[in-house]
């Protein structure tokens, strides 16, 4: 089992950037493909983006593209979202995802305007 753990978020002026980490605890990722997802108050849960942990394919939602990037420290066993030219409606809490089963606690990023 691997405990994914997030930190980075804050608060940030629109058009500024926030890195976001998501360690794994208890394992490593290997063989996992790993995801960032985002909730917002009265919003469901969202895809963001995801990176294969072995091939390092990426994927995002249409909404973050050209804004964010998803990287990977196999070193360090660790994946990245890089995001820039932050809006407000990038405000949510941002949750690590690990194959699609297991959830970090989440980390705020607030963007103000």
């Amino acid at each position: 089992q691997v405990q994914p753990v997030e930190s980075g978020g804050g608060l940030v002026q629109a058009g500024g950037s926030l890195r976001l980490s998501c360690a794994a605890s208890g394992r490593t990722f290997a063989t996992y493909a790993v995801a960032w997802f985002r909730q917002s108050p009265g919003k469901e849960r969202e895809f963001v983006a995801a990176i294969t942990w072995t091939a390092g394919a990426r994927h995002y939602d249409d909404s973050v593209k050209g804004r964010f990037t998803i990287s990977r420290d196999i070193a360090k066993n660790t994946v990245y979202l890089q995001m820039n030219s932050l809006k407000p409606e990038d405000t949510a809490i941002y949750y690590c995802n690990v194959d699609q089963t297991y959830w970090g606690q989440g980390t705020q990023v607030t963007v103000s305007s």
